[in-house]
């Protein structure tokens, strides 16, 4: 056949092929059968869960305006209005996955107080607004619901949302310079104060002993001596008591705008405080050994009139129909008409932070009638501060809260502080300070206790306006 050599040479080729092949295929390892899969596999441990929620929070409530801010590491800060932050030093954080909630510890760092956050992840409308922000979000509704629980200042109820705009930027890669450096030199602290007022006016005692009257930037010298100091709520007038011999005393009145003074009371008197509208004064006088609590107008001074006939030392005004004095073993709200409306045991006020004697003095926040500024004596002062020569106690001052009996120590350190007065505004604090062999002069602080600087030569200041 014609097909016949093309037939055996196609048999001759994958004769060959099969030959070249066979080899390879010898060497090759069956596979093995296939395993079927186990119908239980063994579990892994869980992945780990951060009991902390990982981003930036602002918890917040109204009627009264709090807030609490929450951290990277938990609360840092408790905010109230009417009175000074508390910083807060953040401790264990327990998570209920189930319920979605949150519980942050924390302590007070200035009383040790405990303090919890609660959060839990649910719609809440439980605050209207947080106050740092122009409008609640659209529908009033805030992303998680919140309460805090102080164990002196007691259980409040708001809102949380994310805030991360309030705090500052964090970088997570460690710089190991600028960790040795922030151990060698820690962060000077920062006030939360940034707005506050400057007095327009105000008196004190300066070196020489003269009394200097300061309104805006004009400057009087009205007096050789004087003591007693008391500025007008307008900034016009000053009281001040002049004493020639012990039970020879005269209460002075100054008037700013005619430079002139006038004699208003002569006798055993003393210790003159306005009235918040300025129309009357409130001042002691001596009668059968007490010092006696007696109210005049300032148009009249010689009506004056016995109000209250305890022995007692004068505190000034609570508000314009009320007064408050120091007793022998309390503090007393009276009446303008007498009537004792509140009493509170010394006990109670000073704790065992502060002791009671002569030098004491109570002013009232101008704002809020709750917060107490006390200068005295310290029953344990902290190491390092100084004693005065003459009677051999440390002198300080601090914030005591009626309602909550939150009581904290203001006094900065190496320093003999008394006679601590509000500013006008009630954010700053000044005070007689003396520290080691320096001489008297009059220091500032912001009412958080940071912030201190010395503000005059001089002792005894007094703001009004």
């Amino acid at each position: 056949m014609r097909f016949a050599p093309y037939v055996k040479l196609l048999l001759i080729l994958v004769a060959l092929c099969a030959a070249v092949a066979a080899p390879s295929l010898r060497g090759q390892a069956k596979p093995a059968p296939p395993v079927p899969a186990p119908k239980n596999p063994p579990v892994g441990p869980p992945a780990p869960q951060s009991k902390h929620y990982p981003i930036l929070l602002l918890a917040f409530g109204n009627e009264p305006n709090w807030s609490v801010r929450i951290g990277l590491k938990g609360p840092e800060r408790f905010d109230r209005a009417g009175y000074p932050p508390i910083p807060l030093e953040p401790a264990e954080v327990t998570y209920e996955t189930a319920a979605d909630t949150w519980t942050y510890h924390a302590k007070d760092s200035a009383t040790g107080a405990a303090v919890a956050v609660h959060l839990s992840r649910e719609a809440c409308t439980d605050a209207t607004n947080d106050t740092l922000t122009a409008a609640p979000p659209l529908g009033g509704k805030y992303s998680f619901r919140a309460s805090v629980d102080h164990a002196q200042i007691g259980s409040l109820k708001g809102c949380a949302r994310i805030a991360t705009e309030l705090f500052p930027k964090i970088n997570n890669q460690p710089d190991p310079e600028a960790e040795e450096e922030a151990k060698k030199h820690p962060p000077v602290p920062v006030s939360t104060v940034t707005k506050f007022q400057s007095p327009v006016a105000f008196a004190y005692v300066n070196a020489g002993g003269k009394i200097v009257f300061k309104r805006g930037a004009v400057t009087h010298i009205i007096a050789t001596e004087g003591t007693q100091l008391a500025v007008s709520h307008d900034g016009k007038r000053l009281l001040f008591t002049h004493e020639e011999k012990a039970e020879n005393r005269s209460i002075f009145l100054y008037d700013f705008a005619t430079e002139k003074s006038t004699e208003l009371l002569r006798g055993n008197v003393r210790q003159t405080f306005w009235s918040p509208d300025d129309t009357r004064f409130a001042f002691l006088k001596l009668v059968d050994g007490k010092w006696q609590l007696w109210l005049a107008p300032l148009s009249a001074p010689e009506s004056a009139v016995a109000i209250y006939s305890g022995d007692a030392s004068l505190q000034g005004w609570a508000d314009t129909h009320t007064i408050l004095i120091d007793e022998a073993s309390q503090l007393s709200w009276i009446a303008d008409d007498g009537t004792i409306l509140l009493s509170l045991p010394h006990k109670e006020v000073y704790g065992d932070v502060f002791g009671t004697s002569g030098i004491n003095t109570i002013r009232i926040h101008p704002a809020n009638p709750d917060l107490l500024l006390i200068s005295a004596e310290i029953s344990n002062p902290p190491a390092g501060t100084p004693k005065d020569p003459h009677t051999g106690a440390s002198i300080g001052f601090g914030l005591y809260e009626i309602r909550s009996r939150r009581r904290t120590l203001l006094t900065p350190p190496s320093t003999l502080a008394q006679g601590a007065e509000w500013s006008h505004d009630g954010l700053q604090i000044f005070f007689t300070g003396q520290e080691p062999g320096k001489p008297s002069a009059v220091y500032r602080v912001f009412w958080d206790g940071i912030g201190v600087q010395k503000y005059l030569t001089g002792t005894a200041l007094v703001v009004g306006q």
